[in-house]
């Protein structure tokens, strides 16, 4: 030693990932990517996940009984004694509580044919665990898409999303079946991996953001072969989207346009996923199997 002295023995540090300052690092980034795909994988395949029914839609169409409880409690609302602004304030209000028990239409219905697709899902034995639900783990038509399969009896997924406003993973998810990503790449890598059908319900920006994903994917060759996709809702969404209008520009073509299915009740949508998935999806996707 330069003066002589014995330094004493120092604590090792901890292991790399354990090093949550390193795991929270630019440079750990990869690492953190790779544990949102590997987790997942393990977690479907511990729980012998089969492959997906994809169910998207609004995270801010409510259920019947919330919608209808608001809108009646507006309406019965005394206007006697409200000033010309709270008064103002108040039709506002209560003309958005009957667009929302309008809308609630939808989160039953999700939540019943979801119910449905479980039930008959179910019957194909647990073995692998075929056609589970798969949300993106929210309110709205996510809560109602995992409330059909718990009150069916099966087990559903949700894949939630890390935002920068405060959210909850709704309470219908199989609780082993709960993810939680911050790549919203990563997230929807696992809503196309093991899917066989997409359901779209009326829903905004995030909605369309995954149902044009899910359609390039499809129209790109990416996703398997005779992957279903059912809009749900042609009232809502021929207001919104004019899939047509993009045939005749030429931006598509009637076969991609075709690949596309539509529905606006549950009989209806339960008998065209039921029949494709018959037709095209019965032997299992050996990926999850393959690990």
């Amino acid at each position: 030693m330069p003066d002589g002295k014995r330094l004493k023995p120092q604590h090792a540090p901890r292991a790399p990932h354990e090093n949550q300052a390193f795991m929270q690092s630019t440079p750990a980034r990869p690492i953190r990517i790779l544990a949102e795909y590997i987790h997942p994988l393990a977690q479907l395949k511990k729980e012998g996940i089969g492959d997906t029914i994809v169910m998207f839609g609004s995270a801010r169409i409510e259920s019947h009984e919330t919608a209808a409880t608001r809108y009646t409690r507006l309406k019965m609302e005394k206007l006697g004694n409200m000033s010309k602004a709270k008064l103002k304030q108040h039709h506002v209000a209560l003309r958005h509580a009957k667009s929302a028990l309008e809308m609630s239409r939808y989160y039953e219905e999700a939540r019943q044919l979801s119910h449905r697709l479980t039930t008959w899902a179910l019957s194909l034995g647990p073995k692998p665990r075929r056609f589970v639900v798969c949300s993106g783990g929210g309110p709205g038509i996510m809560e109602a898409a995992n409330r059909g399969a718990y009150e069916a009896g099966g087990k559903s997924i949700g894949l939630s999303i890390e935002l920068p406003h405060e959210q909850f993973a709704n309470p219908y998810i199989s609780q082993e079946l709960s993810f939680n990503f911050h790549y919203f790449f990563m997230r929807k890598l696992w809503f196309a991996q093991i899917a066989k059908a997409l359901i779209v319900f009326p829903g905004g920006f995030g909605t369309m953001d995954e149902l044009w994903e899910m359609m390039t994917l499809s129209q790109t060759g990416k996703m398997p072969k005779h992957t279903l996709i059912l809009i749900y809702g042609r009232k809502y969404w021929n207001d919104v989207l004019n899939l047509r209008a993009m045939v005749r520009w030429g931006t598509i073509d009637q076969s991609e346009f075709d690949q596309l299915q539509f529905a606006d009740n549950v009989d209806e949508a339960f008998e065209v996923i039921r029949a494709g998935l018959e037709k095209y999806h019965m032997e299992v996707d050996p990926f999850l199997q393959a690990y």
